[in-house]
């Protein structure tokens, strides 16, 4: 074999050898086990689905603090719902009335539930019921659910009348609430919490010590005010409420509160809205110049009364109410009043008039002496005693 032989012999060997590595190399890597590839999209789906698994766990969790607290309830719970309050506050509000599930879920819905209309009123709720029917209530102020139980203290209505309209709707007499307003120790409890009431209440001559200071308007009996504490406690706050914002008028007018009342009480028995300035008006002229009032509602008050046709004895009446005897104010207020009559009493007409008389068609007559007041007598066929100016 020549040179050239050998070497294309070798070159041959060499080729089929690199081959045959080639092949097991080939082999091996097949026999080898292949890397798995990771799939990025499964990750993303597990976070997802834990996504949504905490929405739907939320929700429920939300519609659950939304149910009522006790749905076979037959319950009634009456809330009140103070002027001026907000979606939270009344959550708060029913919260402690036992009407809520779940106070975060109910203040979450009061958010976002869009009331926007929201009503003051005495309601009566269920337990039975859930957060968004009381909310829809009170937003639409539904009377279905509105208290009819209520106590009206009435414009000009004597204590003893409005002792008498309690007693219809609480588990009182009569009887048993005018006591409970003379009591001496209860009274000076509520001299100490309310600053327009003083001792000038605690008087000797004073027939009924709060006489004037209950406030006249309709009240809601609710679970908070049925006992004669917390209804006369009620009816004095409306009454803070109306000489607070009068205070500086009250200063400026050289009467105490007492004084106030008193003067408001009797222009409140005598006139009407309209005239009640103009009757004021009469009666500080009077009291300026020393005179009597020469009120016969007064003397109507000592016997308890409301009526035109006093008697000869009534009129002669010792007692210190009678201002047809006596100069000045009587020792208290003689009904309750309103606070458009404390305006016009606080405001009075400035004029020279001295007397005054209501025709049969309520037309108010005034004059400025006793012989101008018999001519308007004459003149329009009313009747009165001698010395009658209300």
């Amino acid at each position: 074999m020549s040179r050239v032989e050998r070497a294309e012999a070798r070159e041959e060997r060499a080729a089929r050898q690199a081959e045959i590595d080639r092949q097991q190399a080939q082999a091996e890597k097949a026999a080898r086990p292949k890397k798995k590839k990771k799939k990025r999209g499964c990750g993303c789906l597990v976070l997802l689905i834990l996504i949504l698994a905490l929405l739907v766990g939320a929700g429920g969790y939300y519609t659950l603090g939304l149910m009522p607290v006790d749905s076979g309830s037959e319950d009634k719970v009456v809330v009140e719902i103070p002027n001026g309050s907000g979606a939270s506050a009344i959550v708060d509000i029913l919260d402690e009335a036992g009407l809520v599930k779940n106070k975060t879920c109910a203040k979450i819905n009061s958010r976002i539930g869009g009331y926007n209309n929201l009503q003051a009123n005495t309601y009566v709720f269920s337990p039975s019921m859930s957060f968004t029917e009381i909310m829809k209530v009170i937003n639409t102020g539904d009377f279905e659910y509105i208290s009819k139980e209520s106590v009206e203290v009435k414009d000009g209505a004597r204590l003893q009348q409005v002792a008498e309209a309690m007693a219809e709707q609480l588990p009182f007499t009569a009887d048993e609430i005018l006591a409970r307003w003379s009591d001496k120790q209860y009274l000076n409890e509520l001299i100490e919490r309310y600053w327009f009431l003083t001792d000038e209440i605690l008087d000797k001559d004073v027939m009924y010590p709060l006489e004037g200071y209950l406030y006249a308007d309709t009240y809601f009996v609710t679970t908070d005010n049925s006992t004669i504490e917390g209804f006369t406690e009620m009816c004095l706050d409306r009454m803070d409420e109306e000489l607070s914002e009068r205070r500086p008028a009250i200063d400026a007018s050289g009467f105490t509160v007492h004084q106030l009342l008193t003067l408001t009480s009797i222009v409140t028995k005598e006139a009407t809205a309209d005239d009640q300035a103009g009757v004021a008006g009469v009666f500080m002229n009077r009291l300026d110049q020393g005179m009597s009032l020469g009120s016969d509602v007064t003397v109507c008050y000592i016997f308890q009364e409301d009526r035109v046709d006093l008697k000869v004895s009534q009129l002669e009446s010792t007692n210190p109410y009678n201002t047809r005897k006596y100069a000045g104010l009587p020792p208290g207020p003689i009904c309750q009043v309103v606070g458009d009559a404390i305006d016009a009493t606080l405001n009075y007409e400035k004029h020279d008039y001295l007397f005054f008389i209501a025709d049969e068609q309520g037309i108010v007559r005034y004059s400025t002496d006793e012989a101008g007041h018999e001519s308007n007598i004459d003149e329009h066929g009313l009747v009165q005693d001698e010395d009658a100016e209300g």
